[in-house]
């Protein structure tokens, strides 16, 4: 056997249905075996690829254990001359197996070879060719030297940025989300390390080809698609944590005692300096909000205030301090506090939100103003004025921020984006009903013909003629069929149209699903039927508000609920850790793995309390994969009611 493809898959379905599809498309005319590894994913994969992939060989892990032991599960079984690592979130162009195969085949020095990829944009990625992090390369890295001086062979040795990408490199080391490898060359040297659970075990398995007096290639000659899955965010503490202590393990083993300890010393301090850009600068980006609306509103009281004074009084200062020391700053934290509730710090940013919020804060000022002794109520006039500043100056606030063009304080304009879709009648109007059912904000411009099609008015223009129908149009976004387009085609039109900064998708051949990626922050969109999952900002802050108003309820009728209670201490306790936020009154079942699902607090019930312990590990599962998927309120309070006798369990 010629090839073996294995992909290890984690909770990411609709891509990896997307890769291998373009994958059993490219090993045609290959004598090839395709293995899929899942760690135990929980969103149906397994399921979709025995239901869909007949031919593909699966191996179906009862628990995450990380890449590396993963391929080597499939490495044992493998057949083929050649072993292909291929992350699932990738989309290979049919030719790209027979002409990485043929570079092998005519390069006997070759022991590895990665080729070309870009992201969901078209742009291309620079961790396609990398070269061995040796302490000086991860210092320029880590410090971002690297970054100023790009076209420096000193200092630009991290993704050998020097090297021209359009033309083939030996390199240092392999990019593990498309790595092909020498069988013959992996029993001599051996499998990946399974001391990595995640990154650094290509660094390692390229380095030990080199060391065996091999070659590692760069090969641009074919492209494929990389989407940026959501654990290689850069920016996340997590990742900075696992990457830079792989790094360690790499140095450890591979490098001198004395460069050992000086990597060790410099990963630590990259640790301890990322960790504290990534949490100083997450927290600036969350505060930055909130912080500019306490103070254009602060600014506003310290103006009206005199001015309202003197209309009704005469007198500027006619308000004791204690107005602008308490009653003020309660004021705007009360508004603070139903904008979060109503959404109003939510991304991307919707101004209805924050009128929403606002308002809702003013009713409950007034409320509570009404109910305070003579001596404490300055001025209802004020707290009008102020909510009618606030009404305009923290919308303006948004505006002045998203001024910035930082993605964090993106406001959500309505405007559809110009989409253009690209397939045959058939499998177009397929897609366009998808669209139809979705909550997508869009405008459809035109279709381009893939196929021969007779025109009639149908389409805006066939596929070669398309970089003029986005220029025309003012197109924003292609969405591409993936059964009517070769893979290989689909790359080639993002390349061409790599300038014009569109997005694209790719609707899979199925018709249910549209997938792509608009950043490298994103693991990418999926475009299917909405659902109404518990990890929308909306629906946590239900189910927050929920938790809050029932426990202070709770507390109130507690002498009464306590006589039905047979553990009357633990009831009290798990009350008041839902109040304080360190549990919910429902949460998932934990018979059941619920890694890939949106994360929750612990639950005092969970949704299979009304069996009363009749619950099996597959129904566990089945009812946390549902009850994240089409979260409601009025659910939990049904589940709450059925099981009030149980909130005095000992733990969940």
């Amino acid at each position: 056997m010629k090839l073996s493809i294995i992909i290890v898959n984690y909770n990411v379905k609709h891509f990896l249905e997307q890769c291998l599809y373009s994958v059993f498309s490219a090993t045609a005319g290959i004598d090839s075996e395709v293995f899929v590894v899942d760690n135990n994913s929980v969103d149906g994969s397994c399921a979709m690829v025995r239901e869909k992939f007949n031919d593909a060989i699966l191996i179906a892990n009862t628990q995450n254990y990380g890449f590396s032991y993963a391929n080597n599960q499939a490495i044992v079984k493998a057949s083929g001359e050649y072993i292909l690592l291929l992350n699932p979130d990738t989309v290979v162009q049919e030719n790209t197996f027979q002409k990485v195969v043929a570079f092998m085949d005519a390069h006997r020095d070759a022991g590895g070879l990665g080729v070309k990829m870009i992201d969901g944009k078209g742009r291309f990625l620079p961790e396609s060719k990398r070269g061995l992090p040796t302490p000086a390369v991860a210092f320029y890295k880590v410090f971002g030297i690297s970054r100023l001086f790009p076209k420096s062979k000193l200092f630009g040795r991290y993704h050998l940025s020097y090297l021209d990408k359009d033309k083939t490199h030996e390199v240092d080391v392999l990019s593990g989300a498309f790595m092909l490898l020498r069988k013959s060359l992996i029993d001599q040297i051996g499998s990946l390390d399974e001391d990595y659970f995640m990154y650094g075990e290509d660094i390692d398995l390229s380095y030990r080809i080199t060391k065996a007096g091999y070659k590692n290639y760069y090969y641009p000659e074919t492209t494929i698609i990389h989407y940026k899955g959501e654990s290689t965010k850069k920016g996340s503490i997590n990742y900075v944590v696992v990457f830079y202590k792989a790094m360690m393990i790499f140095s450890k083993k591979h490098f001198s005692t004395k460069n050992a300890r000086l990597f060790s010393l410099l990963i630590n301090m990259a640790i301890y300096f990322r960790a504290f850009i990534a949490i100083a600068f997450r927290f600036l980006l969350r505060m930055a909000s909130p912080l500019l609306d306490f103070s254009l509103t602060y600014l506003l009281f310290l103006l009206i205030t005199p001015l309202w004074g003197m209309y009704k009084w005469g007198e500027t200062e006619t308000y004791p301090p204690e107005f602008f020391t308490y009653a003020v700053p309660a004021y705007i934290l009360t508004w603070l506090i139903t904008l979060i509730f109503a959404g109003g710090y939510d991304r991307p940013l919707k101004l209805g939100n924050i009128i929403k919020g606002i308002a809702i804060g003013t009713a409950i000022i007034l409320m509570y103003y009404s109910l305070l002794p003579e001596h404490l109520r300055f001025s209802r006039a004020l707290i009008l004025l102020g909510a009618a500043g606030a009404f305009l100056l923290i919308p303006i606030g948004r505006i002045l921020l998203h001024l910035t063009k930082m993605r964090e304080f993106r406001l959500s304009i309505p405007t559809a984006k110009r989409t253009l879709i690209a397939g045959k009648k058939q499998e177009i109007n397929r897609v366009r009903n998808l669209l139809d059912n979705t909550d997508l904000n869009k405008n459809v411009v035109g279709y381009v013909n893939s196929g021969s099609d007779s025109d009639n008015g149908f389409y805006l223009g066939h596929l070669q003629q398309i970089e003029e129908i986005v220029k025309i149009h003012r197109i924003s976004e292609i969405i591409f069929s993936a059964r009517d387009i070769a893979s290989r085609d689909i790359i080639k039109f993002m390349l061409l149209l790599a300038d014009y900064k569109l997005d694209y998708k790719i609707a899979g051949p199925d018709g249910l699903t549209v997938i792509g990626s608009n950043s490298v922050h994103t693991a990418g969109d999926l475009y299917s039927i909405n659902i109404n999952s518990i990890g929308k900002p909306e629906n946590k802050r239900k189910k927050r508000l929920l938790d809050i108003s029932l426990s202070v309820i709770t507390i109130l009728i507690s002498p009464i609920l306590l006589f039905f209670m047979k553990r009357p201490g633990y009831f009290m306790r798990n009350i008041v850790s839902v109040l304080f936020g360190l549990k919910s009154f429902i949460g998932y079942n934990r018979m059941a793995d619920t890694s890939g699902l949106p994360v929750l607090r612990p639950g005092i019930l969970n949704p299979l309390d009304p069996l009363k312990g009749n619950e099996t590990a597959e129904m566990a599962e089945k009812s946390n994969i549902i009850y994240a998927k089409d979260y409601s309120v009025f659910s939990d309070i049904v589940l709450i009611s059925q099981s009030i006798k149980q909130l005095d369990r000992a733990s969940s």
